[in-house]
C-alpha cells in the first residue's frame, strides 16, 4: 500500500528533498508535454503577482533554476536577457522561477538588468505543480514551453544554460 501524503505537505517534503516528486495532480516526475499549464501564481521581484492561467493566449517560458546569482544561473538568466528583445518581438512571457524569496530575486534581477519577471517559490507551490525535482531545498534546472492554448508544448528537463534561451526560440517559432 502507498502512503499518502496530505496535499500540503507535498510541496514542503519536495522542498527537503523528502519522497518522489509527486504533483498535485497525482502524476509524477516532470509535467509532461500535452498537458494542461497549472493554475498557479507567486510574486516577481517588484512584489507583482503573475498568475499563469492569466497568460493563455501567449506563449510562456518557465525556466525553473536553482539560486541567484550563481554562476549557471547567472548564465542562464543572462542568456534570456540578452535574447529579450527577440522574445518580445515573437510576443512570447519568459518566467524564471526559483524557491528563494522576492528580495533575493531583487537583487538578483537589479544586479543582472533582468527585464522579464523572477518568481518567488518558497514553499514549493509551482516546483511541485510541474514536478520539478528539489534538492537541499533548491529547483533543479528545468524549463517548459507553454503555448498559447495553456498546455505544455515542450520540457526542457537537461538545459545547457548558455545556449537554452535560444533553444526555446527555435522551438516557440513552431509553435
Amino acid at each position: 500500500m502507498a502512503l499518502r501524503i496530505p496535499a500540503l505537505l507535498a510541496p514542503l517534503l519536495s522542498l527537503l528533498g523528502c519522497g518522489a516528486a509527486v504533483r498535485p495532480d497525482g502524476g509524477h516526475g516532470l509535467l509532461p508535454a500535452g498537458s494542461p499549464a497549472p493554475d498557479v501564481s507567486a510574486p516577481d521581484q517588484l512584489g507583482h503577482v503573475h498568475r499563469l492561467a492569466e497568460e493563455r493566449g501567449r506563449p510562456v517560458v518557465v525556466y525553473f533554476y536553482p539560486r541567484d546569482a550563481t554562476p549557471g544561473c547567472t548564465r542562464e538568466a543572462c542568456a534570456f536577457r540578452d535574447s529579450w528583445d527577440r522574445y518580445r518581438h515573437a510576443g512570447i512571457d519568459v518566467f524564471g522561477v526559483s524557491t528563494q524569496d522576492v528580495a533575493s530575486h531583487a537583487r538578483f534581477a537589479q544586479e543582472k538588468h533582468l527585464p522579464f519577471p523572477l518568481l518567488a517559490d518558497p514553499s514549493g507551490t509551482w516546483v511541485a505543480a510541474f514536478g520539478v525535482p528539489v534538492r537541499l531545498g533548491m529547483a533543479a534546472r528545468v524549463s517548459f514551453l507553454i503555448g498559447r492554448d495553456g498546455r505544455v508544448a515542450k520540457v526542457y528537463p537537461e538545459v545547457d544554460p548558455g545556449v537554452h534561451a535560444g533553444q526555446i526560440l527555435a522551438d516557440a517559432a513552431g509553435l
